[in-house]
């Protein structure tokens, strides 16, 4: 019941995170008339900021070493960002796919990877450990 829970945070936080995406995302690719992958970068780094924040607090409930947390989330971002951003880049700008639509399915498997990794490699030994998740096991 824990993990189902957990996995629905996730699931929420992740939500409000790809509403910013797609919004930052939206904005820049409108307004700017830049290329794909710089408006998909400044939108991913927002939603993520975003991500990490609420999901160690909430989800994950993490009493753990925040900067170390981060440069873990930020090791997992320094590979999914370049074959995300490349991949994404050649869809909508060689093959003429839809900008959003890509940015969607990059969102897709960033969501899936992402909570793989948080919940086992990130914040595994330091689930539940807050001040939050001690007040709900009294």
């Amino acid at each position: 019941m824990k993990e189902s829970a957990r996995a629905i945070k996730f699931a929420l936080f992740s939500i409000s995170a790809g509403v910013i995406e797609l919004a930052a995302f939206s904005l820049l690719d409108t307004v700017t008339g830049w290329d794909y992958w710089p408006c998909y970068l400044i939108a991913l780094i927002l939603s993520v900021l975003w991500n990490f924040t609420l999901n160690r607090q909430y989800t994950f409930r993490s009493a753990g070493n925040v900067p170390r947390a981060m440069a873990l989330v930020a090791g997992f971002y320094c590979v999914f960002t370049p074959v995300s951003t490349v991949l994404g880049n050649y869809l909508a700008e060689t093959l003429g796919w839809n900008g959003l639509a890509v940015t969607v399915l990059n969102m897709a498997a960033n969501f899936v990877l992402e909570y793989l990794y948080d919940r086992f490699f990130v914040f595994g030994k330091s689930l539940d450990t807050n001040a939050r998740a001690a007040r709900q096991e009294k």
